[in-house]
């Protein structure tokens, strides 16, 4: 291949450009951003650079003196993807610039979603950008009183900052018990419990029907008739995958982009990473959608193989989910897959003391773990989990 292009410039994109070089690529190497920042850390815009423990230069991806021989285009969106023939690639970016190439890396994550009508109202914020996490900061510098709309971890995470901040934080939740998704309902409700643990109120079971407030916000009206009221709002409803430009360009499309276990895509010389992959997993037999941390650093080495070899790489699949957060000084762990289990045993700790390591069976076959703040005994268990793949 004489020009490979990674579009996402993020931790994904990052880390299959380090992997095309690793694998000993030697080419023409251009990485696509839309955002105008070098690539950064995520995870700790909800926590430490929220609280303003870290700084901007703290989050930079890049190491010191590390020089991928890349051509950066960044601040540049990419609007299409062509095919002008069997091997040339063309990716379209607004403002009229053209980027081809032989091979092409798609990474372009995921974008917050938001809730209707909430446009131009100050105080209502969303949580996935550098640019996001500047802005909000800036207004809990105020404090006052904030609403988290959504119980997930990013919003949980928003939750446990503000109330070190000092701020008077409300979450609601649409389900029943949050995090039942990604955790189970038990050990959902065991993690959520965190906030009523700190003072912090959990409104469950009830959607929001919209926010009061004529310029600025004022309050979020509950579909029961409540009204809580606001001073800031964070919308942490989840995200959807930057797909959008990917229209008509033959390339399968089903939550994100449809993968097999290696990244490859339905187009031939194109693979996906990151937020925006829906990859194949043949533990579970059905594709997937990760949006971790380890997921954009582990998958694009397999997805990068794959593209160099140009088709035929036999796969064993991706590794099982991990990931962590850190909330109101507890550090959870999760690995695996909660949704197949029939059962959850705490093998550790005390539930009641939020210090516990619970392990997931499906017909007596570990296939998930969840520590909270016990880290040794988790990576044990992360290692024994009765889940294939590559190690």
């Amino acid at each position: 291949m004489r020009t490979v292009a990674v579009v996402g410039a993020s931790l994904a994109g990052l880390s299959a450009a380090r992997s095309l070089r690793t694998q000993g690529y030697d080419g023409r190497l251009v990485l696509i951003g839309d955002e105008a920042h070098r690539p950064y850390d995520r995870p700790p815009l909800s926590k430490e650079f929220l609280a303003g423990t870290l700084g901007e230069a703290d989050l930079g991806l890049e190491t010191d003196g590390e020089d991928l021989g890349a051509e950066w285009l960044l601040g540049a969106r990419a609007i299409g993807l062509d095919r002008t023939d069997g091997t040339d690639r063309t990716v379209r970016l607004a403002g009229g610039r053209k980027v081809r190439a032989d091979g092409v890396v798609i990474a372009t994550g995921a974008v917050a979603r938001t809730l209707p009508g909430a446009d131009g109202l100050a105080g209502v914020h969303t949580l996935r950008t550098l640019d996001d996490a500047r802005a909000l900061r800036d207004e809990l510098a105020r404090g006052g009183r904030l609403v988290v709309i959504g119980g997930g971890f990013v919003g949980a995470e928003v939750a446990s900052t503000a109330y070190a901040l000092g701020l008077d934080v409300t979450v609601i939740e649409a389900a029943p018990t949050p995090l039942a998704g990604p955790l189970g309902e038990t050990m959902g409700a065991v993690v959520s419990g965190l906030h009523a643990d700190h003072g912090v109120r959990l409104l469950c079971g009830v959607g929001v029907k919209g926010l009061g407030g004529e310029r600025t916000v004022e309050a979020v009206l509950l579909e029961d008739g409540r009204s809580v009221p606001a001073d800031i709002v964070v919308v942490g409803v989840g995200a959807r995958p930057c797909v959008e430009w990917l229209g008509g360009s033959g390339v399968a499309l089903e939550n994100g982009v449809k993968c097999g276990s290696d990244g490859r895509t339905s187009v031939a010389g194109v693979v996906a990473v990151g937020d925006c992959a829906n990859w194949y997993d043949p533990r579970v037999g059905a594709h997937r959608r990760v949006e971790h941390w380890t997921g954009a650093v582990e998958r694009p080495a397999a997805a990068v193989a794959a593209l160099l070899a140009g088709g035929g790489v036999e796969s064993g699949g991706p590794r099982p989910p991990y990931f962590w957060s850190d909330q109101y000084g507890v550090k959870i762990q999760f690995a695996g897959y909660a949704g197949g289990a029939d059962s959850v045993t705490v093998e550790a700790g005390a539930v009641g003391d939020r210090n516990v390591l619970a392990v997931y069976r499906r017909a007596g076959e570990a296939v998930a773990v969840l520590g909270m703040n016990q880290p040794r005994l988790f990576v044990r268990w992360r290692k024994q989990l009765a889940l294939p793949g590559l190690r």
